[in-house]
């Protein structure tokens, strides 16, 4: 962080930057963002920062990262995006929100909601219903059906690329991870994707490569409205965004399993396919699944050993393991998803 962005985060902190309103101003912060919530705002600063698919270092790249994730999330969530707003020098030297002055840095401006309608939260506490499941898969399958088509992207080459980015990474944390199992995983896995090569490409061939969400987990999901929204997908990576609609929506059904929720996730699959545009038939998702887990993994467990309180450092630890197992369990075709959607498909015609 740079000593401007102290000054705009110290700005950004008071309750008084935002005009009459004196209530207090909270603070999230992600590794690539600071966001600020106040009265019925949040407001969301990049940071000055630059990590290997993401460059937010300059004022230009910021400000351009802010239209486009204004321009992208609005697909999804077009009441929750509201602008992009300026950060600006006056010529007093103080900093206002929207001034006459020089820029220094830039915001998305969004509706705020309330915390316990994210959908990480609501599957802790056990509020997500099927009927909730059931919208989100129609939403997921509306938003894959007007997303535009990248054929540029989602090569068997890019997958393969992925898939020693998560053995390299899970490499990297023998105090926490099996590194026979993180080896197991990533041989399997090319294994699979050399067997599931000819259908990806046609399936990039026939348009299932878009510009999708790109990290669709259930902490980027929230209950707005009444409705379920996706919201925060990547917009700092094409490569990361231009994915097989089944990789985007790999990343949700993994995250439902992986709280337990087996019956939810098939309800979720089933919901996708019965409103998808085209036929679906999910060849390639056990893979898919299988490369969000080990991703996943290897972000906790570096989070694990980043974290100071020892409580969230073990929780974290354990989260990474399981996520380890479950990649691999993918791969050996354990998986009961499937026996859930088999269920929810039989009694459809009973």
């Amino acid at each position: 962080m740079n000593n401007l962005q102290d000054e705009v985060i110290a700005f950004l902190s008071r309750p008084s930057s935002y005009g009459t309103s004196n209530q207090p101003v909270e603070r999230i912060e992600t590794h690539g963002s600071v966001i600020f919530l106040h009265a019925d705002r949040a407001y969301k600063l990049k940071r000055a920062v630059a990590f290997a698919e993401l460059d937010f270092l300059s004022l230009q790249n910021r400000k351009n990262a802010c239209q486009a994730e204004l321009l992208l999330n609005r697909r999804t969530a077009p009441t929750l995006y509201l602008s992009v707003c300026s950060i600006n020098r006056l010529a007093n030297g103080q900093l206002a929100l929207n001034g006459c002055g020089q820029a220094v840095d830039w915001l998305v401006v969004m509706r705020r909601f309330a915390q316990d309608r994210l959908f990480d939260r609501m599957a802790v506490e056990g509020h997500l219903t099927e009927p909730i499941i059931e919208q989100l898969g129609a939403e997921i399958a509306r938003f894959h059906a007007s997303a535009q088509i990248t054929p540029a992207f989602g090569r068997t080459k890019n997958l393969h690329e992925e898939i020693e980015k998560n053995h390299r990474e899970m490499s990297r944390y023998p105090s926490i991870l099996d590194i026979a199992t993180v080896t197991a995983i990533a041989h399997s896995s090319r294994t699979q994707l050399q067997s599931l090569s000819a259908g990806l490409e046609a399936r990039r061939r026939a348009g299932l490569v878009r510009r999708c969400h790109g990290d669709m987990r259930l902490a980027n999901i929230c209950l707005l409205d009444g409705q379920p929204t996706l919201f925060d997908g990547i917009e700092f990576s094409e490569r990361l965004a231009c994915i097989d609609v089944l990789y985007d929506l790999a990343f949700v059904l993994m995250d439902l399993q992986h709280h337990g929720l087996n019956r939810l996730g098939a309800r979720l699959l089933s919901s996708y396919i019965n409103h998808c545009v085209w036929e679906e038939d999910c060849k390639p998702l056990a893979f898919f699944l299988s490369l969000r887990a080990a991703t996943r993994c290897f972000s906790l467990a570096g989070a694990a050993l980043r974290h100071a309180d020892p409580a969230k450092r073990y929780e974290k630890k354990e989260k990474a393991v399981q996520l380890m197992h479950q990649a691999l369990n993918y791969l050996h075709g354990e998986n009961p998803l499937f026996s859930h959607l088999a269920l929810i498909e039989t009694s459809s015609y009973t």
